[in-house]
């Protein structure tokens, strides 16, 4: 019988507690779920969230992979004790509630919706939007997450760009990679939307240089991580015209103090970090394949990088 230890907060257990069993029997695997266990040398595989009772991972020695919540994995990457497998969250309800959030506010930039919104006052104004053919967007970060945004919006007939550290192919995206590629990237974009993980090389990726070669005027959405801009340089990019208007839903420090600028800034919408959430329903599925794989000798999916860091 493998042994699951959830090695998540206690306010997310009882999700996984209640539907890990079940999706592992549909498996065909015998396994039970541990909240805690006093013999981690028995471990076979753990599902981890920051915030979990277990920092250190050296008394684990029978675990095939640590298997996280997020998709994100700052929290856990650098921390030397780890040395077993560690896999990252990407499933389809991450996946399609950071394309639809996505979606939603690229729409929103693309109509101009903000005006009629917050009301014309009186005053019959006709800002008649670009179709999306003539709209270009561009997804700074092409993994998962990216691409599928970038193949929606693809989509809807906008011009889409995407930039990657690493060259990639993406059917119907000009793709950009590597530092040279950065500047054309920004630039090609009306919209620009930060998908990036957080690492040493991605933090404040957009600084006073780099939000100078955007598109002028444009409008930036941050659904990535807080890390990858540099907040004084944007409140002055904003400030001066060069960005028109960014929604931020990461933020360096969560929940966002209540003084800070983002707060009260009349060009910054502020979402509480909702784009994506990992959804049980779908999460336990992609947490029993990982381990069904492991059983069969078969590659883990979403398996991280430790010396790119995601």
């Amino acid at each position: 019988m493998l042994n699951i230890l959830l090695n998540v907060p206690g306010a997310d257990r009882p999700s996984y507690e209640a539907r890990l069993p079940d999706a592992l029997k549909r498996a065909g695997l015998d396994a039970r779920v541990l909240m805690e266990t006093d013999e981690p040398e028995m471990v076979d595989y753990m599902v981890f969230a920051p915030g979990g009772p277990v920092s250190d991972f050296r008394p684990f020695t029978r675990t095939k992979a640590v298997l996280s919540l997020w998709a994100g994995v700052e929290a856990i990457v650098g921390n030397q004790t780890l040395t077993q497998p560690l896999c990252r969250m990407v499933d389809t309800g991450l996946e399609r509630g950071m394309v639809e959030w996505v979606t939603g506010h690229v729409m929103r930039y693309h109509l101009g919706m903000d005006a009629q919104i917050h009301g014309l006052n009186g005053g019959w104004a006709r800002h008649i939007p670009p179709l999306a053919k003539d709209r270009s967007i561009t997804i700074l970060g092409l993994g998962a997450l990216g691409a599928a945004c970038a193949r929606t919006l693809a989509g809807l007939g906008f011009e889409v760009h995407g930039w990657s550290r690493r060259p990639k192919q993406l059917e119907g995206i000009t793709c950009h990679a590597g530092m040279d590629g950065l500047g054309p990237a920004l630039a090609s974009g009306e919209i620009v939307v930060l998908l990036l993980p957080a690492t040493t090389a991605t933090e404040n990726i957009l600084n006073a240089a780099t939000l100078a070669q955007m598109h002028p005027g444009a409008f930036l959405l941050n659904p990535g991580r807080g890390a990858l801009i540099n907040e004084a340089d944007l409140l002055a990019a904003l400030d001066s015209g060069q960005i028109t208007h960014a929604t931020l839903d990461t933020f360096r420090k969560e929940p966002l103090p209540p003084d800070h600028a983002f707060w009260a800034h009349p060009k910054i919408t502020v979402t509480p970090h909702i784009a994506s959430e990992t959804r049980p329903d779908s999460a336990v599925e992609m947490l029993v394949e990982n381990i069904r794989r492991g059983e069969a000798g078969e590659p883990f999916v979403n398996l991280v990088d430790r010396s790119a860091g995601y």
